[in-house]
């Protein structure tokens, strides 16, 4: 179905306004896809990329650097992390470098939810299964030429 019928929209002003259109509205279907699945395990979209992010770092980081890794850079970084902190996913410390900043790291319980949603790979990969890989490369190509300066 395109994206006329889905917004129930017969004419745009021109192919441009369409794409801009249609990305944000399929934006909001993917993201509600992935709701879906996080919800399942108590976690929005944005706590789970905290949690990732925290994985990958290894190594206690800060929020500040937690925020610049998010892909939702709108987030209210501090209080995702104290409610993944209520859930007893993660934990905060004093900076062993610097005395001023507060240190987020991920606990055992937070891994080990982690460890249970890699194992939905496939179920988020199922979101964009009408790609090809071809197809797949070629819209990422496309996205980010979009985000390309001028």
């Amino acid at each position: 179905m395109g994206i006329q019928e889905d917004i129930s929209q017969s004419k745009f002003r021109n192919e441009h306004q369409k794409a801009g259109i249609n990305l944000i509205y399929t934006f909001n279907w993917v993201t509600e896809q992935m709701k879906d699945l996080f919800e399942k395990h108590g976690l929005t979209s944005q706590q789970f990329n905290i949690l990732r992010i925290l994985r990958g770092a290894g190594a206690p980081i800060s929020t500040l650097q937690i925020r610049q890794r998010m892909l939702d850079k709108m987030s209210d970084t501090s209080r995702i992390v104290d409610r993944l902190i209520i859930k007893g996913l993660v934990k905060k410390g004093v900076s062993k470098t610097d005395k001023r900043l507060v240190d987020v790291s991920i606990t055992d319980k937070g891994k080990k939810l982690l460890s249970k949603l890699d194992g939905h790979q496939d179920d988020i990969d199922a979101v964009m299964s009408n790609l090809s890989e071809s197809d797949a490369k070629t819209l990422n190509k496309l996205l980010d030429k979009i985000r390309q300066p001028k």
